[in-house]
């Protein structure tokens, strides 16, 4: 297996568990994408997500590619979903926007630290 694609997976597991998302039946992909280093799709309903890093990266993005930070900024992606989800959804009441809110408010309190 590619180092980098382990390490993306080993980095994604350390902030989906941090952040709260163990929710998630989580599956990995490394395969060419367009325009992005890693990204992640999900269903909600059934609470799956498919995370993928670019296998394919251009020789100009190379010297910039930081699957640590790939790997958090995709789980945050995966935090933000649900308040997504239900943000564009045509037919949705101000209750469901406010349990998301507050799903994100309680993930975000244990990870903001006291100093």
């Amino acid at each position: 297996m590619n180092k980098d694609f382990a390490d993306f997976q080993k980095y994604f597991k350390h902030y989906q568990k941090q952040f709260g998302l163990t929710g998630y039946k989580v599956y990995f992909k490394h395969e060419p994408l367009a325009g992005s280093f890693a990204e992640v799709t999900l269903n909600q309903t059934d609470m799956v997500a498919t995370v993928r890093l670019n296998s394919k990266l251009p020789s100009k993005d190379i010297l910039f590619r930081n699957v640590r930070q790939s790997a958090k900024h995709e789980a945050l992606h995966l935090m933000l979903s649900r308040l997504e989800a239900r943000a564009v959804s045509r037919y949705i009441s101000s209750d469901e926007i406010c349990e998301a809110v507050e799903e994100l408010v309680f993930k975000l309190e244990d990870l903001i630290v006291e100093t």
